[in-house]
């Protein structure tokens, strides 16, 4: 009984997360106009057909305000929006995109090679873990699969996209720390109310939180999501606030359209 009533609770815990964020999603409607299949930006098109996550307000939201620099790594690429999205912004920049999915890989490659930024894009299938570099980067960015001890779903490879079972945050954080430059910066986005887990198993690793920005749907809605940004040094201005996607109106903010601006056609 007591197996039963454990268990009873994971589920209930798992779909509750999972509604959650498909409210989240049908109230960001207004914001991204996408197809099933693909979904075009004003520099590139993002194919996805074949990857088990889609293009979403949290890639595009990390890939507009993330860090940059000449060396950035996008661990969990996916479909390569993030990467894509680095390359676009760091015109001077070497962008390495990773992942574990084959098939995510493999279109990542395609969106890449169809881009005009794929001289400078490489797309490799690898655990972070695993990953050996003969430079640090001066920029990491990942949109960490989220879901911790949770029952997983019966799509395999959508389980491994969103449960943290092959990157856990503690994982993510040290060999980001040992990849990483000594001024590089570690930017990622979760849901907010595991901002406390990342920010404690990235002390633990030896870095320090930089910037914190809580990302709110609408004003009247509570954060439900966080960029964070680490680095090897505390921050001399540490940048800590609220921002919302919609105004009072239901109209992309003033602050998500001049960071977005340039990607949302």
């Amino acid at each position: 009984m007591a197996v039963f009533l454990y268990l009873s609770q994971k589920y209930l815990d798992y779909v509750s997360l999972v509604y959650s964020r498909k409210l989240i999603t049908f109230a960001e409607s207004k914001l991204t106009k996408m197809s099933a299949e693909s979904f075009t930006f004003k520099q590139f098109l993002v194919r996805q057909e074949h990857t088990a996550m889609k293009v979403g307000t949290d890639g595009v939201l990390l890939g507009a305000w993330a860090q940059g620099g000449s060396r950035i790594l996008d661990v969990g690429t996916g479909t390569g929006l993030i990467a894509l999205m680095m390359a676009q912004r760091f015109p001077d920049a070497k962008v390495v995109g990773i992942d574990i999915d084959g098939e995510a890989c493999m279109q990542a490659k395609e969106n890449i090679s169809a881009s005009k930024f794929s001289i400078r894009v490489e797309v490799m299938n690898v655990f972070l873990q695993e990953l050996e570099v003969e430079e640090c980067f001066d920029s990491i960015v990942s949109n960490p699969p989220f879901f911790i001890d949770s029952l997983h779903a019966p799509d395999e490879r959508r389980t491994i996209a969103r449960h943290n079972d092959t990157l856990p945050f503690g994982d993510l954080m040290s060999h980001s720390a040992r990849l990483l430059s000594q001024e590089g910066v570690l930017s990622v986005v979760a849901p907010a109310d595991l901002a406390g887990h990342l920010i404690g198993e990235a002390a633990l690793a030896g870095l320090f939180l930089q910037r914190k920005i809580m990302v709110k749907t609408t004003p009247r809605k509570v954060a439900k999501r966080c960029l964070l940004a680490f680095g090897k040094h505390s921050a001399d201005n540490f940048e800590n606030v609220e921002v919302c996607l919609l105004d009072t109106e239901g109209n992309r903010s003033e602050w998500y359209d001049n960071i977005t601006k340039d990607f949302y056609l």
